[in-house]
């Protein structure tokens, strides 16, 4: 077994990880080419990796003994996985992936951040003390927020949301009757857009819902939270809606913003830090890592 980076594990996980090997190997760096991948991969029967690294089907090619692989890192679909899941399974290979354990971590960050907007606590990106969000300091309380995508993520952001007070309406694929028995309205995406002071996206990664007819809805004066891994707008659209000087967007990192020229305006809040890696999250992650290999040695 090898894991190709560093993974991020506890330490007594990387040691309870022997008892599934023959021979660990544990690397303390990121490969930086496919050649550097499949010299690690070696004769490997199974590869462990955190979301640095790519494991394309130009590497696994190259790597026939593989039979499992394990993501210490997100897996939500195929198309946005770091490891060509489609060819893997071509192949036999199980991979496996987890999901929700820095969900929490991002929780708090959307409340944090929020709270300091709305009373206008401490300075602007470009180092100006901030004025409250309505000019007067308010409560969450009341607000109207909008929740674009309601999965694990999105439905604990809303949660917290509504503990706090405030009036929540979603978008996702499909109405959620959970969700309706919270008290949450599920809206089309144009008529929440248009309706919410604040709108949160919470969405897998590469997934782009708001281009330019979406932003021409959601209009002035809004707050805007994205909390996926990648940008879910049109670059053009979203810079020209910043542009008004109205606007205010909040992301923990430059994934999630999506271009560094915009660090730095004073409504363009980035922290270019993962809210969600915690020291629970990495219990969460060592935990879900193991049992999925404990999952995996007991079918064979």
């Amino acid at each position: 077994m090898v894991g190709l980076d560093p993974l991020e594990l506890i330490p007594s996980a990387n040691k309870e990880l022997e008892s599934f090997a023959e021979t660990l190997i544990l690397h303390t760096d990121a490969p930086t080419s496919v050649d550097e991948i499949v010299n690690r991969i070696g004769d490997a029967d199974a590869v462990l990796l955190s979301h640095r690294t790519n494991l394309t089907r130009e590497a696994l090619e190259r790597c026939p003994n593989v039979k499992y692989i394990g993501m210490c890192c997100s897996l939500y679909s195929p198309e946005s996985a770091n490891v060509d899941i489609n060819y893997a399974n071509s192949r036999n290979i199980t991979v496996k992936g987890v999901r929700d354990y820095g969900d929490e971590g991002v929780v708090e960050y959307v409340i944090s951040e929020l709270v300091r907007c709305l009373h206008g606590f401490g300075t602007t990106p470009d180092g100006k003390p901030r004025k409250p969000w309505s000019g007067t300091p308010r409560e969450i309380t009341g607000l109207k927020a909008g929740i674009v995508g309601l999965g694990k993520s999105g439905g604990m952001v809303a949660d917290a949301l509504h503990f706090f007070g405030a009036n929540i309406t979603y978008f996702a694929r499909s109405e959620k009757p959970e969700a309706k028995e919270k008290g949450y309205k599920f809206l089309p995406l144009d008529e929440l857009l248009e309706v919410n002071e604040m709108v949160i996206t919470c969405l897998n990664k590469n997934t782009v819902l708001l281009h330019e007819n979406e932003f021409s809805k959601l209009g002035n004066h809004k707050i805007l939270f994205n909390t996926g891994l990648s940008p879910a707008w049109d670059a053009e659209p979203f810079e020209k809606w910043l542009e008004t000087g109205n606007n205010v967007v909040y992301c923990d990192t430059l994934g999630a913003l999506g271009n560094k020229q915009l660090l730095g305006k004073p409504n363009v809040n980035c922290l270019e830090v993962s809210t969600g890696r915690t020291q629970q999250a990495f219990v969460r992650l060592s935990e879900k890592v193991l049992a999925n290999l404990t999952a995996y040695f007991k079918k064979q």
